[in-house]
């Protein structure tokens, strides 16, 4: 099922991944692949829709971020498999005791594919770049702890007040107040550095081929609903990759990706709906389920993404809890997994998924599947079987699939006593109806920016926030919110928000259904590839077997 998703802005696809695996030539863990007569090159076909941007001033979805993570390092990564914080551009860092100050150590002698050399002073002019509100940029909300984020925004200074060149390879950071996951924050793609002579020399050229620090360069500018084009650095300051280069290739959708894919022309697609079983018989799947390898390339891992839901909290008819609750006790998500994905999702029970640490299952009490609870929370509300309860809409992105699944819990509201009405508008106008607040139940995906419980409870639920589409407001949630981030006990900070999730799936302010999978597969070619559990592929470990 083809879906873009919005990376944290509204999802999708969050996270540098320039990390040392094993290379493919050696046994992997979790596929068990033994030596291989890979012969290092080869270009690996990487199917994407058409990228919002591939600049990080406004690397903010799942198809820009694809390239974004190749071309750019960011302070740290994320480990693919297990989603750890590791070093990248940053060789090390610290915070102090309340987590208000950070303080970055560069590698020494990285270099930006122009040669000129990655400083602290390309992070600071890269973060206040995207915090400038004349670059219209949607991703400066990542810096909002940042101390001056506020007056930049406001136009009332020109400098990140909280961001500190103490030399060419230390960079300081002071935030507004105490944030424990801060390390966490500073991975995301769209804080990496830009090389500022370039971007001051030609900055419509720079977006269309943009110069950056990681392991592949722009070979051409970006040729727009046709492909982007990336090759070896060989002075990265990393290991270099196996590959020669990646071809972005740019279809219309999902189907002629696929056609593509049996032709033999693609090493890298998602699986079209209806297909995924087939898929998995044809091909092999992956053993744990992120590590392709011929024989074995079939991606059905857990995603740190969740698929829900909006209700709109203000919206006359959805205001009472009861009412929510109802809604949400009536559908039977399993049904629609087994229906629309061939069983390859998972019934969502809360709104943070597994693979983020502090998931905790069953945090929603109304997540789950259970039609006489569903007619009593009615019943309480004053709609004994729906009678006198209105109509109301049931809003999706049109050409994605989605009214597939609006349509079945259509047809289990209607079991209840309550009558949807399905309405299909296209993406940006669905966002403007949502941000309006023109809709009663909607849908939308949430894919980790980074993969801590904050990045799914802060910005959905906190009262004011611009991704707060259910316009749910809870002055006691938004106090524990602000203290959640200020904890700096691990264990302390995780039950906090395991506590915020439980008030939050008590009002039934949205309604999870399904964890999403990948349903990827990978052509007998790939040797080592992993695709991590926030849905980027890592390219530059990965192995092409190119022997003739």
């Amino acid at each position: 099922m083809s879906e873009r998703i919005r990376k944290g802005f509204a999802i999708l696809l969050v996270a540098a991944l320039a990390v040392a695996m094993m290379a493919g030539c050696t046994t992997t863990e979790g596929d068990g692949e033994t030596e291989s007569d890979a012969t290092k090159g080869g270009t690996f076909n990487f199917y994407i829709s058409e990228p919002a941007f591939i600049d990080p001033v406004n690397l903010q979805e799942s198809e820009g971020t694809q390239v974004g993570q190749a071309v750019f390092d960011s302070l740290v990564a994320f480990d693919p498999i297990t989603s750890e914080v590791i070093p990248a551009a940053a060789e090390s860092w610290e915070s102090n005791d309340d987590a208000t100050v950070w303080t970055f150590t560069l590698v020494e002698g990285a270099k930006f594919h122009d040669g000129s050399e990655v400083t602290a002073e390309s992070f600071k002019y890269a973060w206040e770049r995207i915090c400038n509100p004349e670059n219209e940029s949607e991703v400066a909300y990542h810096l909002g702890v940042v101390m001056g984020y506020d007056e930049m925004q406001d136009g009332t200074a020109t400098e990140l007040e909280g961001v500190k060149v103490i030399d060419d390879y230390t960079l300081e950071v002071t935030l507004n107040y105490g944030f424990a996951d801060f390390e966490y924050v500073v991975g995301h793609p769209a804080l990496a550095p830009v090389p500022q002579e370039a971007v001051e020399a030609d900055p419509d050229g720079f977006s269309e081929m943009p110069i950056g620090n990681g392991p592949f360069k722009m070979a051409e500018p970006w040729a727009h609903d046709q492909y982007v084009k990336v090759v070896r650095f060989d002075d990265y300051y990393g290991t270099t990759s196996n590959i020669d280069g990646v071809d972005f290739k740019i279809l219309a959708d999902q189907d002629a990706a696929w056609l593509e894919f049996e032709a033999g022309n693609l090493d890298f697609v998602p699986i079209p709906s209806g297909q995924i079983q087939t898929a998995v018989a044809t091909y092999g799947e992956s053993s744990d389920g992120y590590t392709v390898n011929p024989g074995k390339q079939v991606s059905l891992g857990a995603e740190q993404a969740i698929y829900y839901l909006l209700i709109n909290n203000e919206d006359p008819a959805l205001a009472d809890p009861d009412v929510r609750a109802a809604l949400s006790l009536a559908i039977d998500r399993q049904d629609i997994c087994d229906k629309v994905f061939e069983g390859t999702r998972t019934p969502a029970t809360g709104i943070v998924p597994p693979g983020i640490v502090g998931h905790k299952p069953d945090a929603f009490e109304y997540a789950k599947y259970d039609v006489e609870a569903a007619k009593a929370k009615l019943a309480d509300a004053g709609f004994p079987n729906g009678e006198g309860f209105p109509t109301i809409s049931l809003e999706y992105n049109s050409g994605s699939g989605h009214e597939d699944i609006l349509a079945l819990v259509q047809e289990d509201l209607k079991a209840i006593g309550v009558n949807g009405e399905l309405v299909g508008s296209e993406w940006a106008q669905y966002l403007d109806k949502l941000g309006a607040k023109d809709y009663q139940v909607g849908r939308l995906g949430w894919i980790a920016d980074y993969p801590i419980m904050d990045n799914f409870l802060y910005p959905l639920f906190l009262t004011g926030s611009t991704d707060n589409y259910s316009f749910y407001t809870n002055p006691e949630v938004d106090e524990m919110l602000d203290e959640a981030r200020t904890t700096v006990d691990d264990d302390d900070r995780v039950a906090l928000y395991q506590d915020i999730e439980k008030i939050v799936g008590d009002a039934s302010a949205v309604i999870p259904m399904f964890y999403y999978r990948h349903t990827r597969v990978a052509s007998d070619r790939v040797i080592d590839g992993i695709y991590s559990p926030n849905g980027l592929f890592t390219f530059d470990t990965v192995e092409l077997d190119i022997a003739e």
